[in-house]
């Protein structure tokens, strides 16, 4: 999309950074809708479209083999049924995991994702600073978007945990209360991997 818009840019034909309106506009391109282009560059603008729409078969592929090893795992069941983690996070994680007995407890998997903050101590005094960002930043950026889609889903919403995540954004700036309950769902993610058990809201509320 990128290689696109900017060739494009090149000979003067600005497109928005929305995907429909690119795909709509690639179409008018390649139609001869703007005398601006030599046919040299048409052709190569329909290289480009040819190109994406193979990545779009191939991402509709995966997509679909993702939604199989959710419906056929277990355990993604399982972790899917915590708000803010959905079967591509899922699966991402177990794939990631491997061994879960490699972390002592959910603290040092929550470290392992990144999401815990840097701590710096001198003279007895302890100063916490950003999180680490340390570990895999895809794991990391799913946890924290979707911790975020779950802040937003749960305004107006009456049940324990929703009311926790309302006066968690409340106490928060929004940034920081998506790293927080991305924090909070990865300990919940290696206490039910590594006990083998159901997710439940009002334990992890009371918890906090």
């Amino acid at each position: 999309m990128n290689q696109l818009r900017g060739l494009l840019a090149e000979h003067g034909i600005v497109i928005p950074r929305d995907i429909t309106q690119l795909r709509r506009g690639l179409a008018e391109v390649i139609a001869g809708c703007d005398d601006r282009l030599s046919e040299l560059v048409r052709s190569l603008m329909r290289d480009l479209r040819e190109e994406l729409a193979e990545l779009d078969r191939r991402i509709a592929s995966y997509d679909r083999r993702i939604r199989e090893i959710f419906r056929n795992s277990e355990p993604c069941q399982r972790l899917g049924k915590i708000e803010g983690i959905g079967r591509i996070t899922v699966t991402a994680l177990i794939a990631a995991v491997g061994d879960r007995t490699c972390f002592k407890n959910g603290r040092q998997f929550a470290a392992w994702l990144g999401l815990v903050p840097k701590q710096r101590s001198s003279g007895g005094r302890a100063r916490l600073f950003g999180i680490s960002k340390r570990g895999d930043r895809y794991l990391r950026t799913l946890m924290i978007h979707g911790a975020r889609a779950a802040l937003g889903r749960a305004g107006g919403k009456q049940d324990p945990r929703s009311l926790w995540l309302g006066k968690l954004r409340q106490r928060r700036h929004p940034n920081v209360a998506a790293v927080a309950l991305a924090n909070k769902n990865a300990r919940i993610v290696w206490s039910m991997l590594s006990g083998n058990a159901a997710y439940q809201p009002d334990l992890s509320v009371k918890a906090a």
